[in-house]
């Protein structure tokens, strides 16, 4: 069914830990405009699609948000790689450390764990193909402010990685838009 790489989609090698900026970055992972929720919002709103080149392209997108997830684990994970528990303390990933240990799990920057909440299928394809929309859109705009929160091009190279295939994603959805509201105009 896949072929699985044992590659990323873009290299991750960050070389500086940095615990401030894996403390919010993980919002990309476990937060209501991160990865997990997009790929998952995806692979469920695929089946309600009403043709075959709906269901190909969200289950496209939502398998390469789930790249995406591994991508923003990896960096979190070189982040905080070697941190001291004194490390941990200092920038408030003690509560983390004492349920996770230096475990990656999905939240948002402000330790709220991850939720189904954060995504919706509504069996419309035109609704679930605007919230898709809006849902890369956030995600960019999530990446430019993380982008502004660091000068480490170890860290800024994935994440302009990143923020591009969210503008590739909005202009595929867009397009299957633009069809469907010609196509079902009438109905």
């Amino acid at each position: 069914m896949f072929r699985y790489q044992k590659i990323l989609s873009y290299p991750v090698d960050i070389k500086k830990k940095n615990l401030k900026m894996a403390k919010v970055l993980v919002t990309q992972y476990g937060g209501a405009n991160g990865e997990l929720a997009a790929a998952l919002r995806y692979l469920n709103q695929r089946y309600t699609m009403p043709d075959d080149r709906g269901k190909a392209l969200l289950t496209d997108i939502g398998t390469e948000e789930l790249g995406h997830v591994e991508m923003i684990s990896t960096m979190v994970y070189q982040l905080l790689k070697d941190a001291t528990i004194d490390e941990l303390k200092k920038e408030g990933l003690d509560p983390h450390y004492a349920e996770h240990n230096r475990s990656i799990f999905p939240t948002d920057a402000n330790g709220i764990p991850f939720t189904a909440a954060y995504f919706a299928t509504t069996g419309d394809p035109l609704a679930d193909l605007s919230e898709d929309m809006a849902a890369e859109e956030k995600a960019r705009a999530v990446y430019e402010n993380l982008i502004d929160l660091t000068d480490d091009p170890d860290i800024v190279g994935p994440l302009l990685f990143l923020r591009q295939r969210e503008i590739v994603h909005f202009t595929r959805f867009k397009e299957l838009y633009n069809e469907y509201k010609k196509r079902f105009k009438n109905k």
